[in-house]
Parts: C-alpha cells; sequence; structure tokens
C-alpha cells in the first residue's frame, strides 16, 4: 500500500494538532538524542526540533513516499528509513515520540516493550494512536467489509489495525516504567461536507480496504456505501459543515 503525502496533509493542521499537543505536555529537560518514530511527510518531526531546539532529531519512516514529501518540506531535518520494529538507534535516545504510526503494527505489548527497551535512563517513550475504532465511520467500514461480496478478500484488511485501551498499555509499561501518563482527547473537527471525511479516511485507514478492492467495481460500489454511511452518520450542520468526532489515546512512559 502507498502512501499518498499530498491526499494526507490535505488535513495538516488537524493531523498535527495532536503531535503539538503530546510534544508540549512532555516535561524533558534539555533531551539530546531524539527519535520521531513514523514521522510521515515531516509534520511531526518539525514539531519537535520546534519543542527541543538544539537537539539531535531524526525522523524515521518505512514509506519512502513519505520520506520524500518530508526531506523537500523540511530539508533543515534528518530523516532515515526504518522500520519501529527492527529500530537500532546507535545511542539510547533520550525520547522515542510516535504521532499516529503504531496502530499499523501488531503486537503492541512486545512492540512497546521494545520501544521502551532502548531508551536512555529517564527516557520517555511518547505515543499518539487513533482510539476511534468504535466510531460511526470505522464500524460502517467494518460492517461494509464483512457484508458485501467482497467480504472473502477482506480479511487482512479488517486486521490492519491495532489499537487496545488505555489499560493494556499501562499494563504492557507500567512494570518496567518510572511513571505512565494516559490520557483519551477526542478531537472535534469542523470538515467541509460528508466528502471530506471521506477523503479524511481515504488517505489514512481505508488504505487496506482499498488495497483489497483494486480498482474495479467493487471499490466503486464500497465507496459510494461508506459514502452513504458518512452521510447517514454525520448530520449537516446549519452552514453546510460537519462536526467529525475524532478520539485518540495518548502513552507517555518514563525510564527509571
Amino acid at each position: 500500500m502507498r502512501w499518498e503525502p499530498q491526499r494526507y496533509l490535505r488535513f495538516e493542521r488537524e493531523r498535527t494538532q495532536p503531535a503539538r499537543d503530546l510534544a508540549a505536555r512532555l516535561a524533558l529537560t534539555s533531551p539530546r538524542t531524539l527519535i520521531d518514530l513514523g514521522c510521515g511527510p515531516g509534520n511531526s518531526t518539525a514539531v519537535l526540533a520546534e519543542r527541543f531546539a538544539g537537539a539531535e532529531l531524526v525522523g524515521v519512516d518505512v514509506a519512502q513516499e513519505m520520506l520524500q514529501r518530508a526531506r523537500a518540506a523540511h530539508p533543515e531535518l534528518r530523516f532515515e528509513q526504518g522500520d519501529a520494529r527492527s529500530l537500532e538507534p546507535k545511542a539510547p535516545p533520550d525520547l522515542i515520540f510516535s504521532n499516529a504510526c503504531l496502530q499499523w503494527l501488531p503486537d503492541h505489548a512486545a512492540l512497546f516493550g521494545r520501544l521502551f527497551g532502548l531508551l536512555s535512563p529517564g527516557g520517555v517513550l511518547a505515543v499518539q494512536l487513533p482510539f476511534h475504532l468504535q466510531s460511526p465511520l470505522h464500524r460502517a467500514m467494518d460492517a461494509l467489509a464483512r457484508e458485501g461480496p467482497w467480504a472473502p478478500r477482506m480479511g487482512a484488511a479488517l486486521e490492519a489495525l491495532t489499537v487496545h485501551g488505555p489499560e493494556f498499555y499501562y499494563e504492557a509499561l507500567a512494570p518496567a516504567a518510572a511513571g505512565v501518563e494516559l490520557w483519551v482527547t477526542s478531537y472535534l473537527h469542523v470538515l467541509e461536507g460528508h466528502r471530506a471525511i471521506f477523503d479524511w479516511i481515504a488517505s489514512s485507514g481505508l488504505r487496506p480496504f482499498h488495497a483489497a478492492l483494486g480498482q474495479g467495481s467493487d471499490r466503486h460500489d464500497f465507496d459510494r456505501a461508506l459514502l452513504a454511511a458518512i452521510e447517514r452518520d454525520y448530520p449537516l450542520r446549519s452552514d453546510g459543515r460537519v462536526l467529525f468526532a475524532f478520539p485518540r489515546l495518548f502513552i507517555v512512559a518514563h525510564a527509571p
């Protein structure tokens, strides 16, 4: 599945705000080495460069198309290709920061434990995960995938995202941590109509479904049914806009 940075960044302000909120919450004093894991097109890396000026910072992402956009937009910053599951920094980082990335990977107990174990003494693992699997939008996507004629092809798409509740991440991190902070924020995005909600999800969570559907009539029918569900579940406001509620889970774990 190829990423489309330009489409993803249509909602750059909304997608960057959680990274700003997470970075602002961190109480690190003069961290020396920072990793932005799953940096995408570099918007979150730019936030960290502003928040922790002078630190050695690298943005890491597995998607080459995202890295190309990041390097073009932020030539003053450093970006490298890499996978969160095999991350091997040369020295223990003071901060591993990940904004809306780790939901694409399985086995979070092992993954979070491994990332936490890479930190320097007193270092911080700071993660934001989309927490919308029970939203009307995501439930509509899942229902369509399970009920349509394309259902036999949808197994991988239905399993593409991994997000657990706050209790799971507390139990995974607390035994080895000096402290764990968790909170959920629901962002109410004001978007320009129903098509904007569709475009939002098409640039992220809908990608595995589109990959399974291919480019034929099934994809057209799926998209048309999903847009109808969006129109049903997200009423237009008096000015023609929609309020798109998008919860996000924040996790901050402090190494001893």
